[in-house]
Formats: C-alpha cells, sequence, structure tokens
C-alpha cells in the first residue's frame, strides 16, 4: 500500500499532479483545493488513496488527511464514484464538504459537476451520523459541549464541524470568540476558518 508520495512536482495539469520520488513520476488524480497548494518544481507531500481495478491502478493524491477522509468517506456512499467524490471536494474543499454534510446543505453538494440532489440527499444521510454525529468519536476536554449537537444548536454544530476538520477544542474555543449567538452554522464555520487563518 502506498501510504504518500513525497518529491517534485513534475507535473501540474488540471486534474492531475505527477509527483517524481526517485526518478519514478507518480501521477494522482487531485482535487482543485490540492492543486492550488502546489507549486511545479516545488517539493510537495501527498497522501495517496489507491483505486485498482482489473484494467487500471489509479492514485488518488491530497494535501491534507482530512480531504482524503473526506474523500474516503464520500466513496463509501452507495452511488458515489471517485470521480463524484474529486468533484464534490474540488467545488468546495473538506470545509465545505464538512460543512454541507453537517448543516444538510444540498446546493453545495449538488454544485459539483455530476452530482444531482438525489445523490446529494444520500449523502447526507448516510454521513450525517459520521461526520459530527453519535459515531464522530469526537473529545472535546474543554468547556462541556454536547458531543451530539441538539438540532438548531449552531454553535455546537460549529464545533463538531471543526473538530471534525482537526482543530483542537481550544483553537475551536478561541476562534469562535466574539461570533454573533444569532448567526447560522453555516456562519460561526466561516467566521472561525478566518479567524484561525489570520492568526
Amino acid at each position: 500500500m502506498i501510504y504518500y508520495v513525497s518529491g517534485t512536482v513534475t507535473v501540474l495539469e488540471p486534474g492531475l499532479a505527477v509527483i517524481e520520488c526517485g526518478g519514478v513520476g507518480y501521477g494522482c488524480s487531485v482535487t482543485a483545493y490540492t492543486a492550488a497548494q502546489l507549486k511545479l518544481n516545488q517539493s510537495a507531500r501527498l497522501y495517496v488513496t489507491e483505486s485498482i481495478r482489473e484494467d487500471a491502478f489509479d492514485l488518488y493524491g491530497f494535501s491534507t488527511k482530512e480531504e482524503q477522509r473526506c474523500y474516503q468517506l464520500l466513496t463509501s456512499v452507495n452511488g458515489v464514484g471517485p470521480k463524484a467524490a474529486m468533484a464534490i471536494l474540488s467545488a468546495g474543499g473538506p470545509q465545505n464538504f464538512t460543512l454541507a454534510v453537517m448543516t444538510g446543505n444540498e446546493k453545495m453538494l449538488t454544485a459539483a459537476q455530476g452530482v444531482g440532489k438525489k445523490i446529494a440527499q444520500r449523502i447526507i444521510l448516510e454521513l450525517k451520523d459520521k461526520i459530527g454525529g453519535a459515531n464522530a468519536e469526537l473529545d472535546f476536554s474543554g468547556p462541556a459541549v454536547s458531543a451530539v449537537p441538539a438540532p438548531g444548536n449552531h454553535a455546537a454544530l460549529a464545533t463538531a464541524a471543526l473538530q471534525e476538520l482537526g482543530y483542537s477544542p481550544a483553537e475551536i474555543n478561541s476562534a469562535l470568540k466574539g461570533v454573533d449567538p444569532a448567526a447560522t452554522t453555516e456562519e460561526m464555520v466561516r467566521y472561525a476558518l478566518r479567524a484561525m487563518v489570520m492568526k
């Protein structure tokens, strides 16, 4: 199993990045999110998910473990193949995907090419419990926050979404300071992400 590839980016095209490692060029399908973080002729590391079929051996490369996990969650949904999963992550990155599932926002998912309403509904239905729900294994070591957010509790939903993206409880609490309590979950997550980027 290939866990990751690390080397020089020798080819960078829409949907494709070639990483040269020890004289071998590994062609990886990449999302727009990952491609935006790569630069030609510079070193990079991509976490790899393999897809082996009778007539093909494809590599899917991701700049973060979070994006790779989102891809793996998406392809676990019946009817969602690698192409659709990559399109969804290209449309908004792992943050927007996580947010779309947490908030049940079909429009954010159908913005991806080739993703219809029925598939979007299935993704939300099958993954909502895995992202921020009872099976998310969230660990809130900071101030008490319900691990299973109650419906309508925007702050808890936003916290769960940010936790799913890999942020610690301390980082989340700090980023959400000053947020409007009346804001929607989506607005709270965007506010927190902006606050973290500005640090």
